[in-house]
């Protein structure tokens, strides 16, 4: 039986994405194989109860502190998401269909991590994520976050431009675009059992990647990644959908082939290469033109790029 509470931040009835949405995207996971998403997790994720579960849940990982310089260039328009109700309402299909990756990444094992930098550079390596802390000046950006299930959030990212990582690898004029991949551990990552194009993959132009708004993240809130924002070390990518900013990367790889990709591979019709933010251009089952942030239930209108078009609109011919 599928039981909704309505939390505080609830939205009218008029002013919410509509049911058919969330039906119809319950039934593309479940055709996918990767169970169903209960309206309970879609309605009541940031609930009190749960957000103070997760606060002691944070508390009890020991987050290591992190030392960084605040990037004044980046800021907001809106108030900062909540770290409690950041930290529940994730996507990160490796460990749930839904919004309870939380409670599921206790077996993951983020450390001991190195990242390897291969392909078309004069410079590969395999980096320890130490090594690579020591290496890079970290700064705190506060990018808004876009998920193409039409919610957003505002957080305080760590870490450093990924044209820093570029230059370090230098690669060669034929490369064209970054192919990004994750971890593969079926034995942590529970839903890494399906058959479907593991480990999870994403793809930059190499136009993209050295963009000076691509960020490497290594923190949040102050402190290292937790295992449901993708620990140690993943991408941020402020004007794109949430799905392209891939979690855990182990892998980076040059290429002069266009990447696949793993959701662009599952439903090119739904999940494009591009995936920039977009009012005008709908998901085929629903509406971009406006936004819930999922702190407060503000309804926001959608905003081209994400509001970033100074930083990338030129990359693009629209």
């Amino acid at each position: 039986m599928l039981i909704k509470i309505k939390p505080g931040w609830f939205l009218p009835e008029h002013e919410a994405t509509p049911e058919s949405v969330f039906s119809n995207r319950r039934q593309f996971i479940k055709k996918l194989g990767l169970a169903s998403i209960s309206g309970a997790a879609l309605l009541s994720g940031c609930g009190k109860i749960q957000q103070e579960q997760v606060r002691q849940n944070l508390e009890a990982a020991n987050l290591r502190g992190l030392s960084f310089t605040p990037n004044p260039k980046f800021t907001l328009d809106r108030p900062l998401t909540s770290e409690s109700v950041a930290a529940t309402y994730n996507n990160f299909y490796e460990f749930s269909s839904g919004k309870e990756v939380w409670r599921n990444v206790g077996s993951f094992n983020p450390h001991p991590w190195s990242v390897e930098i291969s392909g078309m550079v004069n410079n590969p390596q395999t980096l320890a994520i130490e090594d690579l802390l020591a290496k890079m000046p970290l700064e705190e950006r506060l990018y808004r976050h876009r998920c193409v299930e039409a919610w957003a959030m505002a957080v305080p990212w760590i870490g450093f431009p990924l044209q820093a990582m570029i230059t370090q690898a230098d690669p060669k004029p034929a490369a064209k675009y970054v192919k990004f991949s994750t971890f593969y551990r079926p034995n942590e990552a529970p839903l890494q059992s399906k058959g479907y194009p593991w480990p999870y993959t994403e793809g930059l132009t190499i136009e993209e990647a050295a963009n000076e708004l691509t960020f490497v993240a290594v923190g949040i809130y102050g402190h290292e990644l937790p295992k449901q924002h993708g620990a140690p070390i993943r991408l941020v990518l402020p004007w794109k959908y949430g799905f392209k900013s891939i979690k855990s990367i182990d892998k980076i790889e040059f290429t002069d082939q266009k990447p696949a990709t793993f959701w662009n591979t599952l439903v090119p019709s739904e999940y494009g290469f591009e995936a920039n933010v977009n009012p005008n251009i709908p998901h085929p089952r629903w509406s971009q033109a406006t936004e819930r942030m999922i702190s407060t239930g503000d309804r926001r209108k959608t905003l081209l790029y994400n509001g970033y078009g100074e930083y990338v609109a030129d990359l693009y011919n629209i």
